[in-house]
């Protein structure tokens, strides 16, 4: 089937919407927000009903753990969803900020400011939540947007959808938030190729997702790509911190990009480092997958080159001995994803060449990957984490959702 005329239908509601976004006040953008916080919560048991469909399916296609744990949504996390608008509606507006100004000597006042993108496409697997988020991040940005979620999540976003709509209703255009309701895969095809209309695709899942869209888009995109980060466990570590971030970065909620799928280790503190490892993961029901040093030192399955480059998303972890932190910063080179790396170390000269040398959106020290959020980051809500380098690189949030405008304010000046 070809979608592309009812797409651009949409498209073309939502930049009509988009247009009034731009100039309405941050009052009446954070009470459309405030009006998406408190449906969620009076309408909990329609949407854990419809969430309840989309487990029971997922469960029958045999998805894993880490995705139905992704899918489920329960009383506590519809209330969180709702806590993080509320959180967004005290975050600053950023349209109509001053980036930078300055006045020329002819007189002309020249301001750099922010506005919105437009009218964005969010295309994103297996998260109910991204519904809420990437709606109510778009208001607050003054953007309009085309939701298209996941298969597993069709029933919870359909009703989220509905819920959105009819909440913003009284302030904002409901063409502000669409939600495609098709599952056809084809869909996203068409979407991403209504150059003309959408402003920006922003995709949001596994690689494969990720890797079609760059690759087919003719609308510009921003890459939220995914998390093969590793934690580098150098010579000077503290052991004891370095299993507790590790573990962290590990098992806190190993479903999500920013959790830990490598941990490289020092040669001269692997004998004493990887019993531990091995006791600690054990316990926690972590499988590690080692090199052939590691074999050699404690009973681990053995990892093959493939393992270097996945992203497991699960209670799984590649362990591999390097000669220093050099062939740490190698190997991240080589296998990497630009997400988010780690050093544990109690050496400052080798924590500054992690931190010069490593190429990725968030480079830590002594600090679980795992804190790769806009929120943890003090940064407030976010898309995703970009990984690209042209126009936004790490959380995306409500700044990155703008672009810029010249403002030159004169007096007669001619040129």
């Amino acid at each position: 089937m070809n979608y592309r005329q009812e797409l651009i239908e949409l498209a073309v509601g939502a930049r009509s919407a988009a247009r009034v976004l731009a100039t309405v006040s941050t009052e009446t953008k954070n009470m459309a927000i405030a009006a998406i916080a408190q449906a969620l919560e009076e309408n909990q048991q329609q949407i854990l009903a419809a969430n309840a469909k989309d487990i029971a399916a997922g469960e029958a296609k045999g998805l894993t753990k880490a995705l139905i744990d992704r899918l489920l949504l329960t009383p506590d996390r519809i209330s969180d969803i709702a806590q993080a608008a509320r959180e967004v509606i005290e975050l600053p507006d950023p349209i109509g900020s001053v980036i930078r100004g300055s006045k020329r000597p002819n007189g002309l006042q020249v301001n750099q400011v922010r506005v919105p993108l437009g009218v964005i496409g969010m295309i994103y697997e297996a998260r109910p939540n991204v519904t809420v988020d990437a709606a109510i991040l778009a208001i607050k940005s003054g953007n309009a947007c085309l939701l298209k979620g996941g298969s597993e999540a069709f029933e919870t976003n359909l009703v989220l959808s509905q819920l959105i709509q009819a909440a913003i209703a009284p302030y904002i255009p409901q063409t502000a938030v669409n939600f495609i309701a098709y599952t056809d895969r084809a869909v996203v095809t068409a979407l991403i190729q209504l150059h003309g209309y959408l402003d920006v695709v922003v995709p949001r899942g596994s690689q494969r997702l990720i890797s079609a869209v760059v690759e087919n888009a003719t609308v510009p995109t921003i890459e939220t790509g995914i998390g093969i980060c590793h934690t580098y466990v150098d010579a000077s570590a503290d052991l004891t911190m370095a299993l507790a971030i590790v573990e962290n970065a590990k098992v806190q909620r190993p479903a999500v990009c920013n959790s830990l799928e490598t941990i490289l280790v020092h040669e001269a503190i692997a004998s004493q480092f990887l019993p531990q490892l091995l006791a600690r993961f054990t316990t926690l029901g972590v499988e590690i997958r080692g090199c052939e040093r590691t074999q050699a030192m404690i009973p681990v399955v053995p990892a093959t080159a493939k393992d270097w480059d996945t992203e497991y998303l699960d209670l799984i972890v590649s362990v591999k001995i390097v000669a220093d932190i050099n062939g740490a910063i190698e190997h991240i080179f080589q296998h990497g994803s630009k997400h988010s790396e780690a050093i544990i170390t109690n050496d400052f000269a080798n924590s500054q060449q992690f931190l010069a040398e490593v190429d990725a959106a968030a480079v830590y020290v002594n600090a679980s990957t795992r804190f790769t959020d806009g929120g943890a980051l003090g940064y407030g809500a976010e898309l995703g984490i970009s990984t690209q380098k042209l126009h936004a690189r790490g959380p995306l949030g409500l700044s990155e959702l703008t672009t810029n405008k010249y403002q030159i304010i004169g007096t007669g000046q001619v040129r």
